[in-house]
Formats: C-alpha cells, structure tokens, sequence
C-alpha cells in the first residue's frame, strides 16, 4: 500500500473515530435528567430544510397501528413500536429521560428472552438496558446513526444490580468500563465469564445478525469461547462500544419495506489478521485532524422513505 494510500486511511479513520465519540461513543456515561423539559414547539414544522430529527424527537407515542418497519438502520422509522417495560423480574430500563424504549415487538421479546437467559445462566439479577429506539423511530437528537427502525438495541455490559434502581440512579448512574487502560485487552477486573455467557446468550439468537462490541472485547470472546464457538461470527469489532454491546437483529419476516443488511461471514473473526486494523496506531491513537471536520446537514423528511412521513403524521397509539 503506497504511504499516500495509508495516509488517505489513517484521515477517514480519524474522522470516524472523532464522528462516532461525538455522537456517543460513551452514550452510557451521558447522564439524564430527572426532571426533563419538553421539548419547545417548532416554529416552522413543514419547513423542508428543518432535520428530521427534530420531527421525530418530538414525537411522544408510537404510531396506532400493527409494528411496520420502514427503511434501513441508519435511515428508517417504525409505526405500531412496542414499548419495553420499564422493570421486570431480570431487566430495569435505563435513562428513562431519553423515551427511547421502543422498538419492534420481536426486539422487545428478544430482550426479555436475553435478560431471563443472564439471570439463569451467567447468574446475574438481569441486564440494565440501554436505548432502543424513539416512539416511532427515525434519527435522534443525540447519540446513534443508527437504531432508527426499532431493531437495535444497547445493552450495558454493567449487570443489573439486586434491588430496583431509583429515577436518578437509572439518570446518573455510570455503566462499567470494560477495557483495559491500554485498550489492547479487557479489564480483568470488571469482566468476567458471565459476560461471555451473556453475550453467547445473544448471539445464538435466530433472529441477531450482529452485536457489536470494542475490539478488545471480541478478542477476549475468542480467547474464552469454549464448545460450540458458531456464535462467534456475529460478534463484531465497532467503534464506542467499551461500556455496552449492540444488539441488531434481522428484518423481520414480511417486513418488505424494512432494508436489512448482507449476511456477513460465518467465519469466527478470530485470527490475527481480523484484530489487525483494529489494534494498529491509527485507529487506537488517532491524531486530530488539522481543521476540525464541518457538521453535516442533518438529514431531512423528504431525504427519508416516503412511508415515515405517514408514519410520523399517524395517530398516536394508546399510552
């Protein structure tokens, strides 16, 4: 590779990086409020240039209507979006401020399977979890690109603790930094074989495609995997994800509007080879940029499917 090429590399990685930490790579560590303020009325709602975040974030219930999936993960809404209770007997939902506990109701079934799964099998009270998605989807204020049709979902490697948390213990509570200092390894400390329980737990769900994790945390999993290691291939190495894992499932099945992704390789992603990118200088240490990068436009109803400005313009669904 000519040094132009590796230099042109090192650029986008940095960009990336600086992208994914600014919209949230430590979204775990943002504190909520107890007492949120509302959002103020737009002055100009039909405005073509206004982003659509600010639509949708404004939007309190689902839509009424069966679950319909509309669009891709990072370009996409949900109508008919079940909300995840906020407690049960092996989950608490997290930062309750944000409302983003909704999403399909098979992502909804998924995580009450998963937290029943962690309590059984890695022992924990349960699992504490994190954003779903918006009443009715689409881009957030803050936080994530994705998590737009209600099929990803943030689950805190932190357990939950044995005794129902408060409102501001759910808002200002940290979640458990899980890679070492040097970011080559996890913190033995904190991470413990539950953790790769919990996680195979996850992954050997049908209806995952992907779960995303640090890199230092996969590796970990391929180390410590024993028996059947299958599941392996759909964990995968992303940016920002030291304090939680990222479930995304499938589209669902007659979801024809919903765009899913490729299947990717059924390898384990385990040889050296697969760490490389990750654990080199660039992307471990990126330098910033000269000039810091100009903010895009944000994205806009009319850039989005057809099908979410009907879905945003719905009746609500009953609380």
């Amino acid at each position: 590779m000519s040094r132009c090429r590796i230099a042109s590399l090192l650029i986008v990685v940095t960009l990336v990086v600086i992208e994914v930490l600014a919209a949230g790579g430590a979204l775990a560590q943002d504190k909520g409020s107890v007492n949120p303020k509302p959002l103020p009325p737009l002055a100009n709602p039909n405005d073509p240039k206004i982003g659509a975040k600010e639509l949708f974030a404004r939007k309190l219930l689902p839509s009424k209507g069966p679950a319909h999936v509309i669009g891709s993960y990072v370009k996409g809404c949900i109508g008919g979006a079940e909300q995840m209770p906020l407690n049960g007997d092996s989950w608490q939902v997290m930062r309750l401020s944000r409302n983003r506990n909704y999403g399909h109701p098979e992502m909804i079934a998924l995580i009450k399977r998963l937290a029943a799964k962690a309590h059984k099998d890695a022992g924990w009270p349960g699992i504490l979890v994190g954003d779903i998605g918006q009443p009715r989807g689409g881009p957030a204020l803050s936080g994530h690109a994705s998590h737009q049709i209600g099929l990803d979902a943030d689950i805190w490697l932190t357990p939950m603790p044995d005794h129902r948390l408060s409102r501001e213990e759910r808002e200002e509570m940290s979640a458990v930094m899980m890679v070492r200092e040097d970011r080559l390894d996890i913190d033995p400390k904190v991470f413990t074989p539950g953790h790769v329980l919990v996680l195979r737990d996850a992954a050997q769900e049908p209806a995952v495609q992907r779960i995303f994790v640090n890199a230092a945390i996969k590796k970990a999993l391929c180390r410590e995997a024993k028996g059947d290691r299958s599941w392996l291939s759909k964990i995968r190495p992303w940016w920002g994800h030291d304090y939680h894992f990222h479930i995304r499932m499938r589209c669902p099945a007659g979801s024809g509007e919903c765009e899913g992704q490729p299947s990717q390789s059924e390898d384990e992603g385990c040889k050296p080879s697969d760490f490389a990118y990750w654990f080199s200088e660039g992307v471990l240490h990126p330098k910033p940029p000269p000039e810091p990068p100009k903010p895009k436009p944000p994205m806009t109803l009319a850039q989005m499917p057809a099908a979410c400005k009907v879905v945003l313009h719905a009746p609500d669904a009953k609380p």
